[in-house]
């Protein structure tokens, strides 16, 4: 069923880079941008020479005796990020990524939750690292820069002295030899520090789940990747080594602001994005054919592709190149993973001559569990199990959804120091996911919710809060909104199915001019009644609404913080 492509199994992430190395020794791996004011200039790093510099930076650090040491990494998406960590990868070293936008009190606890005694850190969170280092309360030894900063240790200082280390003959780093099943890297998951648990991974996990990858989808050493996932997320990480195993050039992006700038810049072909992100993508898009007034047009030659496309004539991306052409006009493939993308989103990219595909896993699985590629694809799953991951739904309803468990070998080692929730959710050695859904007869996974989310009704009847959430989101007035559970006036042992909606300002604007919150109520109001209560079972109909402008409270990976938002919500409630 699957499409299988050839690809190297590799036991861990050294052999990985070494052989790409050797087999793309004078490709580019990164490019990496310098800009003073309006002077710009590009450099190409070859994967000889990035290599060369794992080497010469891993070499520096075990003279400076941090053989073995735990090394956090504090920063944005940027060349000296993936240099540091594939580095403390290749060495032996615990590599500990870091989320950059925590607030201090959350990095500090993550500093010493995870045992860190060096922490190489990007310039712009000097302020951070200084007021850490004051307090100290954690076990940082060495603090060492990504740029040139006065007072501290630097990577390319490091490089240099590492180099001349290598040219009289030091091959410690060299030849340090990998254990590929003990604890490589230590991840936190998103959510408040005192919530988040620590990921142990190894080698092996990651180096499994990127040959599973390497099997099924499409991506080609004639591509060029924009690593736009923050990387101290499993799933930013993770691409990052699948690209360098593919044979891909990596450049890094200017922020939110310049995605598009960015895509045509560097030429991008594949694009790999959360579905926030992704939406956002397709929805600018559509806002310039509707501006150009094209809508009905694009329509009627979406529909007459599809034909053609039956007939196995496909002129897609000759027909919307204009359109193609606003992301760069190469872009090709779009990977969309991290949390449910909305069918229609998917489906709109595909119409338009773009690939896209969803990947779904989580930081326990390395990440990826299941995904569609060019072959396997049905709008609305999650694609099929992984090749080396064997898959079940348990403890199944009424209606045949159960829980996910999930069984391979890029299942994680466990939580650091946590053995009681690491006993929670692995058993007999299958990880139980939290996650429910089922699997059709041709083994597509549909996932209906987070078991934490459902909202069960006194009648029995369960509600998956993403399902509606879907729907409600595809109101252009909304930019975005969390469906919850509000106990009933009229009855205290039942619950009254709510939205909390955040209103589009600029598209409210856009299409009713300057009009009052009241009016904007009963307009987003009236669209819930007719657009989203009739496509859907009675039970599942939203009763109340709460409006705000307000951004959603959300983890820094963009998902919405449930339980503090419900606190809000339940606070106000009664009062």
């Amino acid at each position: 069923m699957k499409k299988e492509r050839e690809a190297k199994e590799f036991k861990n992430i050294k052999e990985i880079i070494y052989n790409s190395a050797k087999e793309y020794a004078e490709r580019i791996a990164f490019i990496k941008k310098h800009q003073e004011g309006k002077k710009v200039e590009y450099e190409n790093i070859t994967y000889k020479t990035f290599l060369e510099q794992i080497n010469s930076l891993g070499t520096k650090l075990y003279e400076l005796g941090l053989k073995n040491k735990r090394i956090a990494i504090v920063g944005r998406n940027r060349y000296e990020w993936v240099l540091a960590h594939i580095t403390n990868m290749l060495g032996g070293m615990i590599s500990v990524p870091l989320d950059k936008d925590l607030q201090i009190e959350e990095l500090e606890s993550s500093f010493a939750r995870s045992k860190a005694e060096v922490v190489v850190f990007d310039e712009k969170y000097i302020d951070k690292i200084e007021e850490i280092k004051a307090r100290g309360n954690t076990n940082l030894q060495e603090y060492i820069c990504m740029s040139k900063l006065e007072g501290y240790k630097n990577i390319y200082d490091l490089l240099e002295e590492g180099k001349e280390l290598l040219e009289n003959g030091n091959k410690e780093y060299i030849e340090a030899e990998i254990d590929s099943y003990k604890m490589s890297i230590l991840l936190f998951t998103s959510g408040t520090t005192s919530k988040s648990k620590a990921v142990m991974l190894s080698q092996n996990n990651i180096a499994s789940n990127v040959y599973a990858m390497q099997r099924v989808e499409g991506i080609y050493e004639t591509d060029s990747n924009l690593a736009f996932l923050p990387m101290h997320h499993i799933f930013g990480s993770t691409c990052i080594i699948m690209m360098l195993a593919c044979g891909v050039r990596t450049a890094f992006p200017d922020g939110l602001r310049y995605v598009a700038q960015n895509l045509k810049e560097y030429e991008i072909s594949v694009f790999v994005g959360v579905p926030l992100l992704v939406e956002a993508i397709y929805n600018k898009i559509q806002k310039e054919i509707d501006k150009q007034g094209k809508t009905k047009l694009i329509k009627t030659a979406i529909k007459i592709s599809n034909f053609l496309l039956k007939l196995h004539i496909d002129i897609r991306r000759k027909l919307f190149s204009k359109v193609i052409e606003q992301l760069g006009g190469k872009l090709r493939f779009v990977i969309s993973g991290g949390a449910a993308l909305d069918p229609v989103i998917e489906k709109g990219f595909i119409d338009l001559g773009i690939e896209m595909v969803q990947g779904y896993g989580l930081t326990e699985t390395s990440p990826v569990i299941a995904s569609e590629n060019s072959i396997v694809t049905k709008i609305g799953s999650i694609g099929v199990p992984m090749g080396n991951v064997t898959v079940e739904f348990v403890n199944k309803d009424e209606n045949g959804i159960g829980e996910l468990r999930v069984k391979g070998p890029n299942v994680m080692l466990g939580y650091y120091e946590n053995e009681e929730e690491t006993n929670n959710v692995l058993k007999d050695g299958w990880f139980y996911t939290g996650d429910l859904g089922y699997q059709d007869k041709q083994g597509f996974i549909y996932l209906t919710g987070r078991q934490k989310n459902m909202i069960v009704l006194k009648n029995g009847k369960k509600v998956f809060p993403e399902e509606i959430e879907t729907l409600v989101n595809r109101i252009d007035l909304v930019e975005e909104c969390m469906v919850f559970g509000l106990p009933d006036e009229n009855d205290k042992n039942d619950l009254k199915l709510s939205v909390k909606v955040v209103y589009n300002k600029d598209e409210v604007k856009e299409k009713h001019g300057d009009i009052s919150q009241e009016e904007i109520r009963k307009i987003i109001w009236n669209r819930i009644k007719n657009e989203v209560n009739t496509t859907v079972p009675r039970y599942k109909h939203i009763m109340n609404m709460i409006l705000t402008d307000k951004e959603l409270i959300k983890t820094t990976t963009k998902k919405v913080k449930r339980n503090e938002e419900l606190k809000e919500i339940m606070s106000q409630h009664k009062a």
